[in-house]
């Protein structure tokens, strides 16, 4: 079992001790999504600590998103909820890059390709380049929107 896993359990466990319903709540959906995942498809796997962060990845941004629709809706009440859950979500994420070390990611990989002069045909190569170094780490909307301006 992964150590990520294992940890989520763990904290699990000490939530409902303390009884923090929040943090209980979230880290219950956390685990069910991580399960899903690990039976999705044919077979059933034991997901690495890697596929647990994508799993806890497109969680927060389910919640951030949610949040962001609710704040639109006038709802403010749950769109505190759900940035609550996306917190102790980012709780279990590697340390998030900012605008800058992603535009240097991006400037890196356009150089690498050599995609300077080729403009949005080339877009599929350096996505390529950087989607494994910031896996976790970054939004992908906010990656691509970096290498498009960086390729436009």
């Amino acid at each position: 079992m992964s150590a990520l896993k294992d940890r989520l359990r763990a904290d699990l466990t000490t939530a409902i001790k303390a009884r923090d319903e929040l943090r209980s709540s979230t880290l219950r959906m956390v685990l069910t999504a991580i399960t899903n995942a690990e039976v999705a498809g044919k077979a059933a796997r034991e997901l690495s600590d890697d596929d647990v962060i994508g799993v806890l990845s497109s969680e927060g941004k389910k919640r951030r998103e949610a949040a962001t629709a609710y704040t639109d809706a006038g709802r403010s009440e749950l769109a505190e909820k759900e940035q609550a859950e996306a917190a102790v979500i980012a709780d279990y994420l590697p340390v998030q890059l900012t605008e800058a070390e992603i535009a240097a990611l991006v400037t890196a990989a356009v150089e690498q390709a050599g995609a300077a002069g080729e403009g949005m045909k080339a877009m599929g190569k350096v996505m390529g380049l950087v989607q494994p170094q910031v896996k976790g780490r970054a939004d992908g909307g906010v990656v691509a929107a970096e290498v498009r301006r960086q390729l436009g």
